[in-house]
């Protein structure tokens, strides 16, 4: 096996495993605003050890990526449209990654 194929299969190995990674966070950040929807209107149970073990541990996945969004965006009230603008951003860097970026790999 040459070099060049070598380093595409590592090269394609590393993207793949970024995109993993960004549709995994895809997931945890639509399970986080799930999450906060059941708390806010107490339809889970705020007392129980596990709900408040999974509430922190949504927090403390989503919080430094949203926070930053949060202090650039208008206030729009009660609605936080955050994850959404992270879920179009994450969107489109995989988009670029596979459109643009590996096909040059390959």
């Amino acid at each position: 096996m040459s070099v060049n194929r070598e380093m595409e299969t590592c090269m394609l190995a590393l993207f793949q495993t970024i995109d993993l990674a960004l549709n995994l966070y895809t997931w945890v950040l639509i399970g986080s605003a799930i999450f906060s929807w059941l708390y806010a209107f107490n339809v889970i149970n705020s007392s129980n050890r596990f709900v408040n073990s999974l509430g922190t541990f949504f927090y403390n996945v989503t919080e430094p990526v949203l926070r930053p969004i949060r202090r650039i965006l208008p206030d729009l009230g009660g609605i936080d449209i955050s994850p959404i603008v992270v879920l179009l951003i994450i969107f489109f860097v995989r988009s670029l990654m596979w459109n643009s970026i590996v096909p040059l790999f390959l």
